[in-house]
């Protein structure tokens, strides 16, 4: 699908199709994560804001508990 830029205001709009939403399940109260590699956009649906925020502490939590032990099974 090939799609133009729409202006608003001192802006640019991309429109999303009605059938890219539903499949996607994107409502206009969806936040949306935009990210891009310097050569495309990647714009993704955030199903669970906290989601991210809590990887990390999981993360934290068994680095702290098992770090040393990791450490020595990637020697």
């Amino acid at each position: 699908m090939i799609k133009t830029l729409s202006s608003h205001g001192n802006s640019a709009a991309l429109i999303i199709d009605k059938p890219i939403l539903e499949l996607l399940e994107i409502t206009i109260n969806t936040p949306l994560k935009i990210i891009t590699d310097g050569k495309s956009i990647i714009i993704s649906p955030v199903k669970e804001p906290d989601r991210e925020e809590r990887f990390q502490s999981a993360l934290e939590k068994v680095n702290s508990n098992h770090g040393e032990t990791l450490q020595k099974l990637g020697e």
